[in-house]
């Protein structure tokens, strides 16, 4: 996994972590678009966030698991640090 979490690998999550196939082109091509309307429910991305974390090692900021579309879920994600704590 890169640095920063892409559309690709955040299709990846999505159907690792709550079998739901994706382009990751769509994700990013469709900025409005919410995880509901992609099939994706809380429980989903509840999911994609405790593998993400379990992958980085470190939590991922507590509203994660609410961010509403894929756009708003890398924003998120993409701005805790690498480093510290």
């Amino acid at each position: 996994m890169t640095a920063e979490l892409t559309f690709d690998e955040l299709a990846s999550l999505m159907k690792s972590a709550a079998g739901l196939t994706v382009d990751p082109k769509d994700l990013a091509g469709r900025p409005g678009v919410t995880f509901a309307e992609f099939g994706l429910d809380s429980l989903g991305l509840l999911g994609i966030v405790g593998e993400l974390e379990n992958r980085l090692g470190r939590p991922l900021p507590n509203d994660a698991e609410r961010s509403k579309t894929p756009h708003d879920f890398l924003d998120l994600v993409n701005t805790v640090p690498t480093t510290g704590a």
